[in-house]
């Protein structure tokens, strides 16, 4: 209980820095009791909703579409290599391993992604780029598998008549529900936060996601507040606008969703990962 509430009190503190005014953060601090509380910073992006609601359901999308497809590839990957008949099922592994400890770097990767899969400016290159399956679930997932599900279930399933496809869709599945939501939260929270692949291969605003929106909202407040150039009554208006609560609220925004569904897959976290994490 303690411990649980040790996790909350940063989220708290957040939250309360959000709706605190940015004369009294600059004056006092950060503090659970603000002597002056203001909704300047949401004021501030409620003005900028058309560019920020666009980017989240662009990073919705992105993280429903990438999330399922990340799934589907990992499941059908890690099941056969939990199979004791699959052949050279050893070095099935050890191809997967190797993608933990080595990679081809960033100039070759953006090269490749860029100029043979041409996925610049487009939906995929949030969705592909380094998280669209990771080898590490893999592993996790075809643990699951060899440990949690009966070999005798899927023989007699066989001698019934049922093909590897309907053993995959109609037993393994149903069976791997607390993986499945494992690594689903994993992958989820990974898209949702991901700013990097926007930063790469993203130029066009129509393909912002909610992180991207928000660092360049912080960036945009960073240099008129710091811009020695504008005029003095421009420059005022700048130095008033609330540059450190902005933060806030944006950390606040972009964590909120995640906050929400957690709860919907702890039953299934804590289960899963145990289990799938079995050597």
């Amino acid at each position: 209980m303690g411990f649980s509430i040790l996790c909350i009190i940063p989220f708290v503190l957040l939250i309360i820095s959000s709706v605190t005014s940015e004369q009294s953060i600059l004056q006092n601090g950060y503090s659970f009791f603000p002597d002056e509380l203001s909704l300047k910073a949401y004021k501030y992006l409620y003005e900028h909703w058309n560019e920020i609601g666009h980017a989240y359901g662009i990073t919705v999308l992105v993280t429903v579409v990438g999330t399922v497809a990340s799934l589907a590839m990992t499941s059908m990957l890690a099941y056969p290599m939990s199979r004791s008949d699959l052949p050279l099922k050893n070095f099935w592994a050890f191809l997967v391993f190797f993608t933990l400890l080595f990679n081809g770097g960033l100039v070759p990767t953006y090269l490749i992604y860029t100029q043979f899969f041409h996925i610049k400016n487009t939906l995929w290159a949030l969705i592909i780029p380094g998280l669209l399956m990771n080898g590490f679930n893999v592993l996790l997932v075809r643990t699951y598998f060899m440990t949690s599900v009966p070999p005798a279930l899927l023989e007699a399933a066989s001698i019934d008549g049922a093909g590897e496809i309907k053993i995959f869709y109609r037993i393994v599945l149903p069976l791997s529900v607390p993986i499945m939501a494992t690594i689903g939260l994993f992958e989820a929270i990974l898209y949702w936060n991901d700013w990097f692949n926007g930063m790469t291969y993203v130029n066009n605003p129509k393909w912002f996601s909610i992180q991207n929106i928000m660092n360049r909202i912080m960036e945009d407040i960073q240099f008129l507040s710091n811009n020695s150039n504008l005029s003095s009554s421009a420059n005022q208006s700048m130095t008033e606008l609330p540059s450190t609560s902005v933060r806030m609220a944006i950390a606040v925004i972009g964590v909120l969703p995640i906050l929400i569904a957690y709860p919907f897959f702890q039953k299934y976290f804590i289960k899963g990962i145990t289990i799938g994490a079995v050597k």
